[in-house]
């Protein structure tokens, strides 16, 4: 019997690549995310991946969404929380209801989608979570007041969730990636981009796969005695 691994945001970029890194280990994967993501969108058998059409700002239903999954697809083995908004722009300037739904869908979603799920792993003594971080929780970045402040709860969260569950044998990771190619750091402009990947150690980015993979290690039987840590894959640009 396969494990089964839940990854929200699997509409995106980052979210597919985990998606497919984790099926091809022979992981069962279900994904959430608000757009309808079909096995052949990832090159995957209809068996390796199940799809449920979800807004997780809509964090009252999340507990029925639980309920639900797990009735159909069983405990899951693995939680990863990848689904994030992304802003560009001046806190000054921001109107409140997105910074509201930022904070919703990038910090209250995944705490109580946690919840929830780390219930049926605690009963099973068996779990992974890894949340998805991002280096800008550490070093700041002009216009990302709001996505820094979100990610660094994510931090915060990680660190204390991994002293109470683990007595009962589920870890809690973040995995922090640097800049990548995908939409949502294609709103900072090519001129931005560029001179990141210029600062970084090996002068480029990290790619989504290099991500996929600390996370599928996270989830490892090597892993086992990893927790409440943040495992940084960014080609080097906080070095």
């Amino acid at each position: 019997m396969t494990q089964l691994a839940v990854i929200t945001g699997t509409s995106g970029g980052l979210g597919q690549s985990v998606a497919r890194r984790l099926a091809n280990d022979g992981y069962t994967v279900v994904g959430i995310a608000r757009r309808n993501v079909t096995p052949a969108d990832l090159g995957l058998a209809e068996d390796q991946y199940h799809h449920i059409e979800f807004d997780l700002g809509e964090i009252d239903r999340i507990g029925e969404l639980v309920s639900d999954l797990v009735k159909t697809h069983g405990t899951p083995y693995a939680l990863i929380n990848n689904a994030a908004i992304g802003t560009d722009g001046l806190l000054p300037t921001m109107h409140n209801s997105d910074i509201e739904r930022l904070v919703r869908v990038n910090v209250t979603s995944p705490i109580v989608l946690t919840k929830y799920i780390s219930r049926h792993m605690i009963a099973k003594r068996s779990g992974r979570i890894v949340n998805i971080s991002s280096i800008v929780a550490r070093t700041g970045y002009r216009g990302l007041a709001p996505y820094g402040a979100s990610k660094a709860a994510l931090e915060g969260f990680t660190r204390s969730l991994a002293r109470d569950l683990g007595r009962r044998q589920v870890t809690v990771n973040a995995v922090a990636p640097g800049f990548l190619t995908t939409d949502m750091t294609s709103v900072l402009g090519d001129d931005n981009l560029e001179r990141i990947k210029g600062r970084s150690a090996l002068s480029r980015f990290a790619e989504v796969d290099e991500v996929a993979a600390a996370v599928a290690y996270l989830l490892s039987p090597d892993a086992q005695g990893v927790t409440g840590t943040t495992l940084t894959v960014d080609a080097g640009s906080t070095a």
